[in-house]
């Protein structure tokens, strides 16, 4: 299957494609990342520059340690940040679970959805259905991420496509949610997850890894996030000989990189 976000074709085989975090969450786990809304624009053409086909815009900070943050903020961050790449032309995707937030992005250029909550929230999927856009899921089962295991990993993604089918969403992507959504999973399920990830292609699904800095690498190689794009780069070269379609990346020039040695030996 093939998904197409504009003009960059996911998944049917094609070349993988890098989604580039913009991440304008100063409680982000890797707080290197975060960018100020003065310096969005200066961020995007680098991440474009280096290779990145899509950006990823988020607002908010899922790690378990984050402190909370309203709808409302969420939405005021999105707002700022929409604004000040409207008409810049970037192939941009909105990282959030939340429809107050989504509606309001709607009104600016937006050419796809990351809904880390797996279409389960009925009035999202809906709005979702109805702007006609791409949509990448990530497994849930009642929040995201909850899956503990590699049995549960597969039943959110059965999950996924039967929400999908019921508001005929037919542009989907398959996020597995490889990291610590929840306190319960343990880095073992993440490796386990990522020496099994080919299997998650029985989906006929473009699949997205979204790996970068991640605890489980951290735990691995006993390095703060900071101190993780190596280990990084070795779990990332893994997924895309097991068939990620799509990568989510702090970093995007050493990960084109990556992408680039990995079409040399293998595509």
């Amino acid at each position: 299957m093939e998904v197409r976000i504009k003009n960059v074709c996911i998944g049917g085989g094609k070349t993988p494609k890098i989604m580039g975090v913009l991440n304008v969450s100063p409680e982000s786990f890797f707080s290197d990342s975060f960018t100020p809304c003065d310096q969005i624009v200066t961020r995007v053409e680098e991440m474009i520059r280096e290779g990145a086909d899509i950006i990823d815009l988020g607002a908010r900070s899922t790690a378990l340690s984050a402190k909370p943050l309203t709808i409302s903020d969420e939405r005021e961050r999105i707002i700022a940040a929409m604004k000040e790449l409207d008409g810049y032309g970037a192939v941009l995707s909105l990282d959030t679970m939340y429809p107050e937030v989504l509606n309001a992005a709607l009104h600016y250029d937006l050419a796809a959805i990351n809904d880390i909550n797996g279409l389960g929230n009925p009035e999202y999927a809906k709005l979702v259905a109805d702007t006609g856009l791409p949509v990448i899921a990530m497994v849930a089962h009642k929040i995201p991420g909850d899956p503990i295991d590699m049995a549960g990993t597969h039943a959110a993604m059965q999950e996924i496509l039967n929400r999908a089918w019921r508001y005929d969403i037919c542009d989907l992507i398959l996020d597995p949610g490889i990291g610590k959504w929840v306190a319960e999973r343990q880095a073992a399920a993440d490796w386990d997850l990522c020496q099994q990830f080919s299997k998650l292609k029985q989906y006929d699904c473009p699949l997205l890894a979204a790996v970068s800095r991640k605890t489980f690498i951290g735990d691995c190689i006993g390095k703060p996030a900071h101190e993780r794009l190596y280990g990084t780069l070795g779990v990332l070269y893994h997924l895309l000989e097991n068939g990620a379609d799509i990568v989510r990346v702090h970093d995007v020039g050493a990960s084109r990189d990556v992408v680039l040695v990995f079409e040399r030996l293998c595509l």
